[in-house]
């Protein structure tokens, strides 16, 4: 059985994320954006997913006093359908309701199913619509947020 382990990005971690990255976006994230992110913005937390010590996923949360957005989830297409997904969501409702967060909120596109689908798993609902909010496709977001306290 294969191990999975969910531990904090580091600065080496920087080019098997961005693997994960151009595998899942079309308008991926740069070398630039996410060591900005881990270096200069404070409010921002990234957490890998490692399956037998590779990088297959990871996620990205911004927390603003008890507020917290997911920036970006994802997951290596060949390892989709295993759970994996389920399993580093999960670990993000947990630490935040840990450390007091009262709301997570984040933007799916309106054609990702999949990925709704595993948001309502978490008691996350639609709160709005966010037009024209993808620059690739000019597609619709849908905002979905949950309390968590």
């Amino acid at each position: 059985m294969s191990e999975v382990v969910i531990r904090k990005m580091e600065f080496t971690d920087v080019e098997q994320v961005l693997e994960v990255e151009r595998a899942s976006f079309t308008t991926p994230w740069t070398t630039d954006v996410f060591y900005q992110e881990i270096v200069d913005n404070h409010h921002a937390h990234y957490f890998v997913l490692e399956v037998d010590e590779k990088i297959v996923g990871y996620v990205g949360i911004w927390i603003v006093v008890d507020d917290a957005q997911i920036t970006n989830i994802a997951i290596m297409p060949d390892y989709r359908g295993q759970s994996l997904g389920e399993r580093l969501f999960g670990f993000v409702i947990q630490l935040l309701q840990h450390i007091g967060a009262k709301r997570l909120s984040l933007e799916v596109r309106v054609s990702n199913i999949a990925a709704q689908r595993l948001y309502r798993k978490f008691g996350l609902v639609p709160g709005g619509i966010r037009k024209n909010y993808y620059t690739d496709s000019g597609e619709d977001a849908i905002v979905m947020w949950v309390n968590l306290s």
